[in-house]
């Protein structure tokens, strides 16, 4: 806080975690390559797949032409129509040794009123069955049609128990320019297969080809991986070094403000001081009261300056102890008549934790002094099952979510380079706030 002001309330759960380890991180990217192979893979053979089934009905068609238009057609005789029976066993030789076979089960030949003239099947020749629409348009455009054919209806009662069958129908004329519709019921298996004899050479290349390019980029994972974990440590290292050059310029800011402008200040202070005090008495009275408030101002800004320095670099932390550093922090808001309360049991913590709790307190505590206007700020230091947690609680006016994105847009990075420091250690920082119903500061890591 202080130098970034903290908006709602902010987990740093959602923060960036630790950089997990280079292979659980190239373990994480296989799977997840692997799954995007797989669903590739599989909606590309479904697409294959109607590729070739639509291919496999463009060739039953085209073999129904052949068949009907082909060899059945210019066989035809005038006695087809009247049910001559040398003339049905002409085209029934002919349908018998040149059109049916593994892939073609059955042949029939419509007339436009729906009786059957002709079929392998006799006991089908001279029933008669209503068209359907689309054999109705086959006959009249002359269009070839393909479709699953339904078994349940009565004129496919002969065909039952042959799997599925596709009805593909085209037209014929007779010698006298009858329009017939050709049909043969060619076996769904064999569709099946030469569908599958379509698709299934471009299948194995395009698998084999994602699967290659899948196993090129595990290694290139593994290098992409190794270099960001080094990149993570690196950056680990440069904050480590970034917040350890800030303590120590802290430290140097302090030691030359009190060893030199303090003193001097003060040296200055006592010699107004003297001066008013020893003035001869024709001194006018006006130039002794200006020295002797030039004196006073001098002592409130070494009071200024000395709150600083504790800011900058409290030299209670390392002598007397966290309580007490923490005490001098919130002595500027007692000094202002704000109630504190401080509580920090014997936690007996290690320097490196009293320091992170230390700084976190400094954030908080200053950013209430700039921004809060509190009656009451309370700060507590507790020690439970190996973690330390710090609390700071205040008052005062609080402050809505969109404020933090605000502060953090104009550079204020204080509580971001905090969080991370908290994230590496392994702990979590919350800070929870309203407008007018004050802000709640806590900070929890492990504690050796």
């Amino acid at each position: 806080m202080g130098s970034e002001v903290a908006a709602g309330r902010f987990d740093t759960h959602a923060a960036p975690a630790p950089p997990a380890s280079v292979a659980r991180a190239v373990v994480q990217f296989v799977v997840a390559g692997l799954v995007a192979v797989v669903v590739f893979v599989a909606g590309s053979l479904l697409v294959l797949r109607e590729l070739g089934h639509r291919e496999a009905v463009d060739d039953a068609r085209a073999l129904a032409v052949v068949a009907g238009q082909g060899i059945v057609e210019p066989v035809l005789g005038r006695g087809l129509l009247s049910g001559d029976p040398a003339e049905l066993g002409r085209v029934d030789r002919i349908v018998q040794e040149r059109v049916l076979n593994e892939r073609v089960a059955r042949v029939k030949i419509w007339t436009g009123s729906g009786r059957i003239v002709y079929s392998d099947e006799p006991r089908l020749i001279g029933a008669v069955y209503p068209l359907g629409a689309d054999e109705r348009e086959a006959l009249a455009t002359g269009e070839t049609k393909a479709e699953l054919s339904d078994l349940e209806e009565p004129e496919n009662r002969f065909e039952r128990g042959q799997g599925d069958l596709y009805e593909v129908y085209t037209r014929l004329r007779a010698p006298d320019g009858t329009p017939l519709l050709f049909e043969t019921y060619q076996r769904g298996n064999a569709l099946v297969t030469e569908g599958r004899d379509v698709w299934l050479p471009f299948a194995v290349p395009v698998l084999a080809s994602l699967v290659l390019l899948w196993l090129v980029q595990v290694p290139l994972a593994w290098r992409l991986a190794g270099r960001l974990r080094r990149s993570q440590l690196e950056r680990e290292v440069l904050l480590v070094h970034a917040v350890e050059a800030s303590a120590d310029e802290r430290r140097r800011i302090a030691a030359d403000l009190h060893d030199g402008v303090v003193q001097d200040l003060a040296g200055l202070s006592y010699s107004l001081s003297a001066a008013a005090e020893r003035a001869p008495e024709r001194t006018p009275p006006a130039i002794v009261a200006a020295v002797t408030d030039a004196a006073a101002a001098l002592r409130g800004a070494i009071r200024q300056l000395r709150t600083l320095l504790v800011e900058i670099h409290p030299p209670n932390l390392r002598s007397a102890g966290l309580e007490a550093a923490l005490r001098d922090l919130l002595a500027p808001l007692a000094a202002r008549g704000v109630t504190t309360r401080l509580d920090v049991p014997d936690a007996d913590l290690d320097p490196a934790t009293e320091q992170l709790l230390f700084r976190a307190a400094g954030e908080a505590i200053r950013n209430v002094q700039r921004h809060a206007e509190p009656t009451t700020v309370e700060v507590a230091v507790s020690r439970f099952d190996g973690r330390a947690r710090l609390e700071v609680a205040d008052d005062g006016a609080g402050f809505a979510a969109a404020e933090r994105e605000r502060r953090r847009a104009e550079g204020h990075v204080g509580l971001t380079l905090l969080e991370e420091l908290v994230v590496r250690r392994g702990g979590r920082l919350d800070v929870r706030s309203s407008p007018g119903a004050g802000t709640s500061f806590e900070l929890e890591v492990p504690a050796p």
